[in-house]
């Protein structure tokens, strides 16, 4: 590798690790910007604000695609993501400086919308940058392994994000007092040291601007513009042709439609998993994860290298299948490591909602703001925020639902009718009388001992990032490893991923042709895993019953990619001018 390669590689990826870095801050700490936000609003107004600020990020990602990959066809692939980094970090630091909703009122909320759809918009339009940038750069037969120091970076901005929030909340929380507020007193962190994330992130806005400055445009697109056969319109060319739509499409279904579901459940679901479900904290799931995200992440390299050899078709593939076979086995062994008691409880304690089934409704959530009022839809609710295995038996209709733990039944209540049976069992009624319920049936208490827990001491600050090393233990060790496996598995996929969309499609239409199907495949079938994988559980009652979205997506990748993609990775891109 040259010393202009390395210096490619660099500037792509540094800055594709802040944007990414920049996505996953406003994530990792939607809860406490809410609470600076929306607040203050009556509740069918902010639940319209967290919608849009949630889901902004995602569902703009496809139309950012479209934006800046038609720029990048029509003007070069250096000056247009340039603009985008420029988009994604100015928008991080405005977050950070932006006042809260008691300062300036219902400019705060809208601006912070507004910045979320700026940094959708930016990120949609980095990704194919950086990647088609790196893929023209690179020699015949290393594109695969060139490529894939850029498939490094989400996994490294997700790790540099959480490292970053760990520090700032430790250091906040242990050197500064609580802040009195007219609701309450909030933590250090809570009340203005989650800005502080967003502000360090200017440095690394300057650091990737001035590296990519002295970077020179693609040599495929120059070569391009010097013919004079750059696309006038790649939109149309892209997506209004049928033989380049028809690429496109297969390119979302066959490839990365089965890479996004792998990726999110490696990385995303597990800790919610971890977190929500197997009720492990946050600091101990998070250490966890980084462990596996610092050991798996070579596996991007490796896999991107052995794609170069053997194909992209064959790695991304079988990536998909492996993880389809395995997902089952391995969350459940999560589980039992994580929290035996809880285990041991799911399998041996029956729990039974009786309920009339048409007051049962799917649970799908994305924004944790719908409401369900049903007594059928709040029983199943509580029991999957308590990870508890249930099945569902019918009633007659117009019963009111209840639960039975063993031997021992709870009346289930609706919000929208607190009379006759059902007014029996008020809110707090029905929560203490679950819980008692589950306790006396051999359901872990709060403070389960046998939970995999990494101890902190607040007053001890920054003392506490030593205890990241407190995990050799045969329970913790396991945990990385599972953790590290599913790593492995997106790494197979998101590797040689980049190599194989670039190649698909010709230096004309490249950076618009490929950027719409990785973030429709990412932005959305990956995006809305975790909401989608809950909804399943609650409807079912089985904790493993979410997995079945992302193992049928990846199995269908593999069907179409097999049948219908071609391989690509002797294809030569500088000649290629599509089918």
């Amino acid at each position: 590798m040259t010393g202009e390669e390395k210096r490619v590689i660099l500037a792509s990826s540094l800055g594709t690790i802040f944007e990414w870095y920049d996505f996953y801050l406003y994530g990792s700490l939607a809860a406490v910007i809410g609470a600076q936000f929306f607040s203050a609003y009556p509740e069918a107004t902010r639940n319209i604000f967290a919608l849009l600020a949630f889901a902004a990020g995602f569902l703009v990602r496809p139309f950012g695609a479209l934006v800046f990959g038609r720029l990048g066809d029509m003007v070069g692939r250096k000056y247009t993501f340039l603009i985008t980094i420029m988009i994604m970090g100015l928008s991080t630091f405005f977050v950070g400086l932006l006042p809260s909703y008691e300062s300036i009122g219902a400019i705060a909320p809208i601006a912070l919308i507004a910045l979320r759809m700026l940094q959708g918009l930016a990120l949609g339009g980095e990704y194919g940058g950086a990647a088609v940038y790196v893929a023209e750069h690179s020699p015949q037969g290393r594109r695969g392994f060139y490529t894939a120091w850029i498939q490094t970076t989400a996994t490294l901005g997700l790790l540099l994000s959480l490292i970053v929030i760990m520090f700032t909340q430790i250091y906040v929380n242990a050197n500064y007092e609580p802040v009195k507020t007219a609701t309450g007193e909030l933590t250090p962190f809570a009340a203005w040291g989650w800005r502080i994330p967003f502000l360090v992130s200017v440095a690394l806005l300057a650091i990737s601007v001035w590296i990519r400055l002295q970077m020179q445009e693609s040599p495929a697109f120059k070569k391009m513009k010097e013919e004079g056969t750059h696309s006038k319109a790649p939109l149309s060319e892209a997506f209004g042709q049928w033989k380049n739509a028809k690429i496109a499409l297969l390119a979302l279904l066959g490839l990365v439609a089965g890479q996004a579901v792998v990726w999110y459940t490696g990385q995303f679901y597990a800790l919610f998993f971890l977190q929500s479900i197997l009720k492990v904290d946050s600091f101990t799931a998070n250490v966890l994860i980084a462990w596996s995200l610092i050991l798996g992440t070579g596996g991007f390299i490796v896999f991107g290298s052995l794609s170069d050899r053997i194909g992209r078709k064959p790695v991304i593939l079988a990536g998909c299948l492996i993880a389809a076979a395995t997902y089952f086995p391995l969350f459940k062994l999560l589980t039992a490591t994580a929290n035996p008691a809880l285990y041991e409880a799911q399998q041996k304690t029956q729990v039974v909602v009786v309920a009339d089934p048409a007051e049962c409704s799917f649970q799908f959530n994305p924004t944790g703001t719908a409401k369900f009022v049903s007594s059928c839809d709040i029983a199943k609710s509580a029991l999957a925020r308590l990870a508890v295995a249930y099945t569902v038996e019918p009633a007659p209709a117009g019963t009111n639902a209840k639960i039975r733990i063993g031997q021992t039944e709870v009346q289930s209540y609706n919000l929208n009718k607190l009379e006759g049976d059902a007014a029996k069992t008020t809110p707090g009624a029905f929560t203490k009388g679950v819980g008692d319920a589950l306790t006396a049936a051999g359901y872990p208490p709060a403070n389960n001992p046998t939970v995999v827990k990494i101890a902190i001491d607040p007053k001890a600050g920054l003392s506490n990032f030593g205890k990241m090393f407190d995990i050799f233990s045969a329970q913790k060790l396991t945990l990385i490893g599972i953790l590290t496996i599913l790593v492995i598995y997106v790494t197979m996929v998101y590797g040689p991923i980049a190599a194989a969309l670039v190649e698909l499609f010709p230096t004309r239409i490249r950076y618009t042709s490929m950027s719409l199907p990785y973030h429709i495949g990412n932005g959305w079938f990956g995006g809305l895993l975790p909401a989608t994988s809950f909804a399943m559980v609650a409807q079912t009652g089985d904790i493993y019953y979410g997995l079945w979205y992302p193992i049928v997506i990846a199995v269908g990748t593999a069907i179409i990619g097999t049948l219908f993609v071609p391989e690509t990775k002797d294809r030569d891109i500088f000649t290629y001018r599509g089918n």
